[in-house]
């Protein structure tokens, strides 16, 4: 008992806490540029081929209008953009937590339709990208200026 109150009653310096919480930010801050690089590559690809390929091969696979899936491209390469461009410009941060809420809804749209056209087991890729751009946004949303 003795030894439990002796370690909890030593106090931690502010340099050393500190020196963990700039080591934390650090980590989190890699994390977080990891997920959006990723992400990007993911909506990049995605939304590409959405304006690329033909409107009968999308509309085929997906059975939504073809002007629908165009649009949709360009709003997912828009929020790719905004997820990695602010950071690397230094300018204008708060756009990225924008864009990640911004590919969360696209995503919430995307778990819908596949929920309703391949059934639940499918949905789980869409849920997990959702998941992820809103931990981006989250994360990003704590270091922007909005607060």
């Amino acid at each position: 008992m003795t030894a439990i109150a002796t370690r909890s009653s030593r106090s931690i310096s502010p340099s050393t806490t500190a020196i963990r919480s700039r080591t934390n930010r650090g980590a989190r801050n890699a994390l977080l540029w990891i997920a959006q690089s990723l992400l990007a590559l993911l909506f990049l690809f995605a939304g590409g081929m959405k304006l690329v390929l033909p409107l009968a091969a999308l509309t085929a696979q997906m059975h939504m209008p073809g002007a629908f899936l165009r649009v949709l491209g360009v709003l997912e390469i828009a929020g790719a953009l905004g997820l990695v461009l602010p950071g690397l410009f230094h300018t204008r941060t708060r756009l990225t937590p924008l864009a990640a809420a911004g590919l969360v809804v696209i995503m919430a749209g995307a778990t819908s339709a596949t929920m309703i056209t391949m059934g639940v087991l499918a949905a789980t890729g869409p849920v997990a990208i959702g998941v992820i751009a809103g931990l981006i946004g989250v994360g990003r949303w704590e270091t922007s200026s909005f607060r």
